[in-house]
């Protein structure tokens, strides 16, 4: 007799199919849901082992264009990211599928849903407090913190032995244990060997992006255009033009992909308060903030972009990381990432080359911020240089009584 119907998160690799065959085990009749939010994948064959290994229903939904226009693009405006490298590729993704999986719960008339996060992870939180502001009435299954199935399953090699004696096929292997997780805007790569973090990680192990040195001997030069901190429109070095947001995205991961942009091997600290060691390819998504980030020295008043990168990016970016997307600090924060992106128009000239991406140029036809004949060493104009030494003045009042205090305290200040 079933237990009731759940609604497993499936992404078709090792640890969820082997949950799919679990919940079976225990009972459970269970639909297999997936978000095509961007990954290389091929769903037909994930949809056709979901459905051997015994779900009652596969349903695929496409999440592409809301998680572009809706989470990586205020991700750019804001230039996201978390302990000055991570750009939380992971994390980003997982309000928009937590959404679609509610969803696909109350349509299939599912009373609980499930996932296949361990529970020493960030994305256990991410997805149950997501849950939870979506439907706090749902039930969550949560298999990696369940003893009879964590003290069944003690390490990557049970899961791999038990795949075998059920036929489960999974990509994983024991030569290559590591785990992954995928979409539009990066891969991540953990456990396994990766959890030396003195092991440099196997050439074989990236995914998306060619080995900077295998790279083209040849720069790729290409243009940004931004209209209010989005990129609107891409122009590529043969004179194309993508200006449909999925595209352009899709297209800036093609450039920074075969240029070898966009890795990173980083130690973070996971928001459960232990430290984790991850590789990440972040292609397209280094491209358009670093972009982003050059066209608004020109365009963004230098206040607004103090208060915007004291308080609301570093906000945002944990809030993202710790999955609290849905709370209301969270809601609060993302209402002034707009108002901060209104004169951030214009256009970036750029190049990547054997894994690095550099400026080229910027301009903006509509911003007037930055003026060349003030600026400018070699003219007069703009202010009087006398009036420097009024500034300077002040800005030593408080200065020279330090200085005085120093002294007179019988010391002096020093490197």
């Amino acid at each position: 007799m079933s237990k009731g119907k759940v609604c497993l998160a499936y992404s078709g690799g090792l640890d969820t199919s082997v949950i799919l065959a679990w919940l079976l085990e225990q009972g459970y009749e269970v639909v297999a849901f997936m978000a095509n939010i961007g990954q290389e994948e091929d769903f037909d064959a994930a949809k056709e082992k979901a459905l051997a290994i015994g779900a009652t229903k596969y349903v695929l939904v496409d999440v592409r264009d809301q998680f572009v226009n809706k989470v990586l693009f205020p991700a750019i405006q804001v230039n996201a990211i978390y302990e000055n490298v991570y750009l939380l590729g992971t994390a980003l993704a997982r309000p928009v599928i937590a959404q679609a999986q509610i969803a696909v719960a109350e349509q299939e008339g599912c009373f609980a849903v499930t996932h296949g996060c361990t529970g020493k992870g960030n994305d256990q939180v991410r997805f149950e407090l997501s849950f939870y502001a979506l439907k706090p009435d749902i039930k969550v299954i949560t298999p990696w913190r369940e003893p009879s199935f964590f003290n069944r399953f003690a390490g990557r090699q049970a899961l791999l032995d038990y795949a075998t004696e059920k036929g489960i096929p999974v990509h994983q292997t024991k030569a290559k244990p590591w785990s992954t997780d995928e979409n539009m805007a990066h891969i991540s790569f953990e456990a396994g060997i990766l959890e030396d973090p003195d092991h440099t990680p196997p050439k074989d192990m990236w995914k998306l992006t060619v080995d900077p040195q295998d790279a083209p001997d040849k720069p790729e030069d290409f243009t940004l255009e931004y209209k209010q901190g989005i990129p609107v429109k891409l122009t590529l070095a043969d004179g194309s033009v993508v200006t449909e947001p999925v595209e352009l995205f899709l297209t800036a991961n093609a450039i920074a992909r075969r240029n070898g942009v966009g890795r990173i091997d980083i130690v973070e600290n996971r928001f459960i308060g232990i430290k984790s060691r991850g590789c990440y390819e972040t292609p397209g998504l280094t491209i358009l903030r670093r972009c982003h980030i050059d066209l608004e020295g020109l365009t963004l008043d230098r206040e607004v972009r103090a208060i915007r990168d004291t308080f609301v990016t570093p906000s945002y970016s944990k809030l993202l990381y710790n999955g609290q997307y849905f709370t209301p600090e969270c809601e609060y924060v993302r209402t002034m990432i707009a108002p901060s992106q209104k004169t951030v128009n214009g256009v970036v000239k750029a190049r990547c080359y054997k894994g690095s991406l550099s400026i080229l140029g910027r301009a903006s036809s509509t911003e007037h911020l930055y003026d060349a004949t003030e600026s400018s060493m070699d003219e007069l104009t703009g202010f009087e240089p006398v009036d420097a030494t009024g500034f300077i003045a002040i800005q030593s009042i408080r200065v020279k009584k330090y200085g005085e205090k120093a002294r007179k305290d019988g010391g002096s200040l020093e490197l």
